[in-house]
């Protein structure tokens, strides 16, 4: 191998598009992860509710 060839450094990992995907907005509805985790919380206590104590 070449001296120059040793010195050359590899492309970054944007050129190869695997952080490409965070640069772009996509139109929709958008829910801040805090309310999915409260929204979870809140299934996971109604379900055990309803499984001990229910009401059919």
């Amino acid at each position: 191998m070449s001296s120059r060839r040793r010195k050359e450094a590899p492309p970054p990992a944007t050129m190869a598009g695997l952080l490409r995907f965070f640069e772009d907005s996509t139109a929709g509805v958008r829910i801040q992860p805090t309310y999915i985790i409260i929204l979870t919380v809140l299934f996971l206590v109604l379900s055990f509710l309803l499984l001990y104590f229910p009401i059919i």
